[in-house]
């Protein structure tokens, strides 16, 4: 397979602290020991089941046991309970009558340790009822029994509480707290990144140092009838330094910050996100001059109406609460709102319009003398070899954003650590590049004939990719197995690439074809090794014809499969742009495109048959080859006029 250069590759978030807090705050919220408050709960409960157990008890006589037995004998005793030496029994009427004064129809009394044996005859002969229970424990544990599940669920309940109130007071919203917006505020000293920490985004940084000036001196500009953007949305792709960006507004500007993503916004219930963009906005207000930092704003600024769900969802309503309050803000109110997205298509149009997010700064991918600054920053506590070149490092990464190439430098000092070096090589980041561009080396055991076909395979990428004159330049082939890949042919692009033509596109297309022709040359079958080749070519030529007015039937017209909208309810209510017939026509230019580039390869693969042997053969017994090798195994073999 070939690989692709241009390739698309987020900051710790603290919390308030008790340091944060003012001192009159701290003092004005004394902390009780939580354990004590439970312990009380605890033996309020004992005394209630203490109490409630004593009031159901009916009052008892204490007879001594010579009184029990004259009772007995007397006729006094109707029935008897024994419970280990406890003997518990119920006066008879002629005993109750005896002991009418008192009004007590039971009695109470103890035997004595020595057993009497005669008791159970005499209540025998005396026609007395009797039972006998266990032992039953003291009362306070009788009590304990009964009050312990209640003390279990009212602890469970005091921890719950607890929890929330601490969920609360740390800005983790409670349970009376879910309204709140849960913004860290992050103080300048807190924030490590300046700007002269972000390279490669000139421009932007000129417009945020602008909007940093103001609001350390906004007087200065509003003396002179200046008003300065409410709004500034980053936009571009992921990696390109959008957070950075913000992260060094906190370092410099001196001012409260408040840092947020968009998805917090979000609850289950409906109008928590409204509140708590209404308290971020008070917050900063009050503390104004301030800034606001909304990260990944697509989550929650995406176009209303556009799904099936109707308008009234959560995050609608979340989205005007955040128009309103942006259009809320006074002439004199110093709040500056920055956001960032990778999805700028999908915002809302309200969003975007001025007095709302007046400037959009566009963060693409850094140029060649933008990554070799970059590599200066993210290298320059690494002891470097003097072999290190960054310039040339910052050639042969076209196509890397700034956190490809922080990886990169990062991947560069643990392969010297794991190498037991004392400095960083350029083998160092060679490897490194190697790894996050063609993937990491696996070890993957192929057959003998397998690998033949994977040395063919990448040599007819890498003989075309030699021979096409607007094809871009060999960096590497391997028969290594990496990423997902039996093989590797690397290209990389001797320059910058904005606007590509159609000779250089056809020439990639046939590059993509080469794989599979050199199997089919060499052993009269495909593999399915060509899959992804075919879908990448397939989809440039889709564009070629569909998109880019690529040719002549078609014409200058724009025929696309789809608008590649994220709302399905968008999607489905469009209507199709062009016929049947037309849709016809273009798979037909399409084909017609891709079996002549394929063709066009073919001949060229036949016309150097011996140079696709003698590339494969030295792939295999090398198993990788540097550009500069191949060129001296094709020299003699390739007309002059031939190389690209």
């Amino acid at each position: 397979m070939t690989s692709d250069p241009q390739k698309p590759s987020k900051a710790s978030r603290r919390g308030r602290s008790p340091l944060d807090m003012e001192p009159e705050q701290a003092s004005a919220r004394p902390q009780r020991p939580q354990w004590l408050l439970f312990l009380w709960f605890a033996i309020g409960i004992l005394l209630v089941f203490h109490f409630l157990d004593a009031a159901g008890e009916r009052p008892q006589a204490e007879l001594s046991y010579s009184e029990f037995l004259e009772a007995v004998e007397a006729g006094h005793v109707e029935e008897v309970t024994l419970r280990g030496q406890s003997v518990e029994g119920r006066f008879s009427e002629s005993g109750r009558e005896a002991r009418d004064a008192e009004q007590i129809e039971e009695f109470q009394t103890t035997r004595p340790d020595v057993e009497d044996s005669r008791l159970l005859e005499r209540l025998e002969a005396h026609g007395i009822h009797i039972a006998a229970r266990p032992v039953d424990p003291p009362w306070w544990q009788r009590v304990l029994l009964g009050a312990l599940p209640w003390i279990l669920i009212l602890g469970l309940l005091f921890w719950f509480w607890s929890r929330m109130q601490q969920r609360a007071m740390s800005g983790g919203g409670g349970l009376f707290s879910m309204g709140k917006s849960g913004a860290r505020q992050i103080r300048s000293e807190e924030s490590p990144v300046r700007l002269a920490d972000v390279a490669g985004s000139e421009n932007a940084k000129q417009e945020v140092a602008e909007v940093i000036d103001f609001l350390k001196d906004p007087r200065r500009f509003l003396d002179l009838g200046a008003k300065i953007p409410r709004g500034i949305l980053m936009m571009g792709p992921p990696g390109t330094g959008k957070t950075l960006m913000a992260r060094a507004v906190a370092g410099e500007a001196g001012v409260p910050f408040f840092s947020i993503s968009g998805s917090e916004f979000i609850e289950m219930f409906v109008g928590v996100g409204a509140s708590r963009v209404r308290d971020l906005f008070k917050q900063a207000k009050e503390q104004a001059p301030a800034v606001i930092f909304i990260d990944e704003l697509d989550s929650i600024g995406r176009s209303r109406g556009a799904g099936m769900g109707g308008g009234h969802d959560e995050r609608e309503q979340t989205l005007n609460q955040i128009l309103a309050e942006m259009d809320g803000f006074e002439v004199e109110e110093s709040v500056v709102v920055l956001a960032a997205t990778n999805r700028p298509d999908v915002l809302d149009s309200a969003l975007l319009r001025p007095g709302r997010f007046d400037r959009k700064i566009t963060l693409e991918n850094p140029y060649r003398e933008a990554r070799r600054r970059i590599l200066e920053i993210h290298t320059r506590k690494m002891p470097l070899a003097n072999d290190v070149d960054l310039a040339r490092l910052a050639e042969i990464t076209v196509g890397f954003s700034g956190a490809d190439l922080a990886n990169l430098a990062n991947e560069a000092a643990l392969f010297a650590g794991r190498r037991e070096q004392q400095e960083v090589d350029w083998a160092c980041f060679a490897d490194a590049r190697d790894r996050l561009l063609l993937g990491e080396t696996k070890d993957v055991g192929l057959a003998e004939h397998e690998r033949r076909v994977v040395a063919y395979h990448e040599s007819g990428h890498a003989l075309l990719a030699y021979l096409l004159p607007k094809a871009d330049p060999l960096e590497k082939v391997t028969v290594l197995p990496r990423g997902r890949a039996l093989g590797v042919t690397a290209q990389v692009p001797d320059e910058e690439r904005y606007n590509m033509g159609e000779a250089y596109l056809r020439d990639r297309i046939a590059v993509m074809f080469g794989g599979r022709l050199a199997e089919s040359i060499v052993f009269g079958e495909v593999s399915s090794g060509a899959e992804n080749d075919i879908e990448q070519a397939t989809r440039l030529a889709r564009r070629m014809v569909g998109r880019w007015g690529m040719s002549e039937r078609i014409g200058p017209a724009m025929f696309s499969e789809s608008h590649e909208h994220v709302f399905l309810g968008k999607e489905m209510a469009q209507a199709r742009e062009h016929s049947e017939a037309m849709a016809g026509l273009v798979d037909e230019e399409v084909r017609r495109l891709l079996t002549e580039q394929e063709a066009r390869g073919r001949e060229l693969l036949e016309r150097h048959r011996q140079a696709l042997d003698t590339l494969a053969r030295e792939l295999e017994a090398r198993e990788t080859l540097d550009a500069a090798e191949i060129r001296e195994l094709l020299h003699g073999l390739v007309p002059a006029e031939q190389e690209g």
